[in-house]
């Protein structure tokens, strides 16, 4: 086929195609009001049939203000197809200005005139307003290129922003027609909310701290803790931006504009069970959900949480931080300390579903009992043991060693050794038990005892006599009680002078008894001179308690 044949089927398509956009025009031409006949009506459009083989549609939203029906005659204009293959329609009645003296009466009242978009050119588009005129691309209301390319052959509203008669300059703005009619839907719709009505809308946006919604024009706010009874993390987490939600309105501020919007609220709420379901002294199981450094959440059904304060977290063992105990995700069994519906409370007790162990403690730790654990802790005044099943014990840094005086427990310890202590204190009431290391060490009096038995003869010094009893020391350390008979004033005055007579010849015999054997205390005690303090004597060892490290002595000398 040559260039001309080709040229001259280009023509006829032309013509072909000119002659069926002047069928489908009308003789009024394109974008020009017919009357078409409503024929249905659902939430999003509204179908018109406008005497022509395919129907027109209009967004219902367009027709907020105006109740129509199937049956009902409606006055539109004509623009090109959509997508679906119906012709787009609109409502406009603005009509356009016949001449120069309507266009300059429209410029003056700045009033809403009409016009037809014919052509894109450089910088905007092309307006049939009964002169042609300039539509600037940014005062256009059309996002992009497509989009001015889908405005071609479409009556529009706008507004004249430039007149010029002289030099037939005209420019037009549709994008203040399309703020104003868009701020009286926000209005509108914002008139129409009303505070326990539920709507749908559109999530238009996502932040961290909720979710936008678009109502029709109005924005609510969704904030996070109103999505779900449960707790959520971030908004992302439940809804995503487009989605279709039902929400219900909780709060209007018509001073501020601000609407804020429920999720949760159109589910039941789990709290209104709880009263009945949660008894103070309840055993129940949760899951540990977060943890803050007062306490732990524990999640005991969802939109359940109570709250483990960390003084609830053992009996006897301080807790710095709830971690050191529990971890998020565990499995815990907890006792019910308290239920306040009304501020969504419930207060729970870690300790109390371990079980009190101060309860047996005076049986299981008597005083004097050997103990051993590790170390758990270090301060500057003592340490700390572990002596299972939640509690522990204190070693004052006195009581470590007899060896040397410490500075710091550091000095002889540290955490996780295992250390052998005697129980030196038990208070149940402060929930205290003091121990001792040095205590297990051997004494002297240990050394002392371990190296003699009753029976045998010793020296020691009085060093205090009180009473019938004299306190006699051994050696460095070790101590014992002798029992002694003191003379009354009264029978040393009557024995007067013959009593050192009487002793030599008492002496004598003594001796020869100690020669044979052991001398009956009958005989020995009148002879014996009074013990004082100062005085080194001979004793005999009557008995000993190695436990007590008592020693009985009898005086001998």
């Amino acid at each position: 086929m040559d260039e001309q044949a080709a040229s001259t089927q280009d023509n006829s398509f032309a013509d072909i195609l000119s002659q069926f956009e002047h069928t489908h025009r009308g003789e009024s031409g394109r974008g020009e009001p017919v009357q078409g006949t409503v024929i249905a009506v659902n939430a999003d459009s509204i179908f018109v049939n406008i005497g022509r083989k395919t129907e027109g549609v209009i967004p219902a939203e367009k027709l907020r203000d105006v109740s129509v029906k199937p049956g009902d005659l409606i006055t539109v204009n004509i623009g090109p197809r959509n997508e679906e293959g119906y012709y787009e329609l609109s409502t406009i009645r603005v009509e356009r200005p016949k001449d120069w003296s309507g266009l300059e009466a429209a410029f003056a009242a700045q009033s809403t005139i009409a016009g037809t978009v014919t052509e894109v050119v450089k910088g905007g588009l092309r307006v049939d307003v009964g002169v042609r005129a300039f539509l600037p691309a940014s005062r256009s209301g059309a996002k992009d290129a497509a989009e001015m390319e889908r405005l071609i052959g479409q009556l529009i509203q706008c507004r004249i922003t430039k007149l010029d008669t002289a030099n037939e300059d005209v420019v037009v703005d549709r994008r203040v027609i399309l703020e104003e009619e868009e701020k009286k839907n926000r209005d509108s719709a914002f008139e129409g909310l009303q505070e326990g009505s539920v709507v749908h809308g559109t999530v238009r946006s996502l932040m961290d701290f909720g979710a936008f919604v678009d109502l029709g024009g109005v924005d609510g706010l969704l904030h996070v803790t109103d999505m779900s009874w449960t707790r959520i993390g971030k908004p992302a987490d439940v809804l995503k931006q487009g989605e279709s939600v039902e929400v219900k309105v909780l709060k209007i501020n018509r001073d501020t504009r601000k609407v804020s919007l429920g999720m949760k609220q159109l589910m039941p709420d789990p709290w209104t069970l709880a009263s009945q379901k949660y008894k103070v002294g309840d055993r129940v199981t949760g899951t540990v959900s977060r943890l803050q450094d007062f306490g732990a959440f524990i999640t005991l059904e969802p939109g359940v949480d109570g709250l483990v304060h960390i003084s609830e977290m053992s009996w006897s063992k301080k807790i710095r931080k709830p971690s050191d105990v529990v971890k998020v995700g565990e499995q815990v069994e907890v006792v019910v300390l308290g239920v306040n519906i009304g501020e969504h409370r419930i207060s729970l007790g870690l300790k109390q579903a371990l079980g009190d162990p101060w309860e047996q403690v005076e049986k299981k730790f008597t005083t004097g009992s050997v103990v051993e654990g590790p170390i758990t802790s270090i301060t500057s005044f003592g340490a700390f043991v572990d002596l299972g099943d939640g509690l522990e014990g204190m070693i004052h840094v006195g009581d470590i060693t007899r060896e040397k005086r410490l500075d710091h427990p550091r000095d002889m310890l540290k955490t996780g050794q295992v250390v052998k202590a005697t129980v030196l204190e038990l208070d149940r009431e402060k929930r205290r038990i003091r121990l001792g290391m040095k205590q297990l060490e051997p004494t002297s009096a240990d050394e002392y005892i371990a190296e003699h038995q009753p029976g045998e003869t010793v020296t020691g010094r009085v060093v205090e006599v009180k009473q019938e009893k004299a306190k006699v020391e051994l050696g460095e350390g070790v101590f014992a009680i002798c029992r002694i008979q003191v003379d009354s004033p009264a029978e040393r005055k009557s024995s007067g002078g013959s009593n050192k007579a009487d002793l030599s010849s008492m002496s004598a015999m003594l001796n020869a008894k100690w020669k044979q054997g052991a001398v009956e205390s009958s005989l020995a005690a009148p002879q014996q001179a009074p013990a004082k303090a100062g005085q080194v004597r001979t004793f005999r060892i009557i008995s000993i308690d190695a436990g007590q490290k008592k020693i009985q002595l009898e005086l001998v000398n």
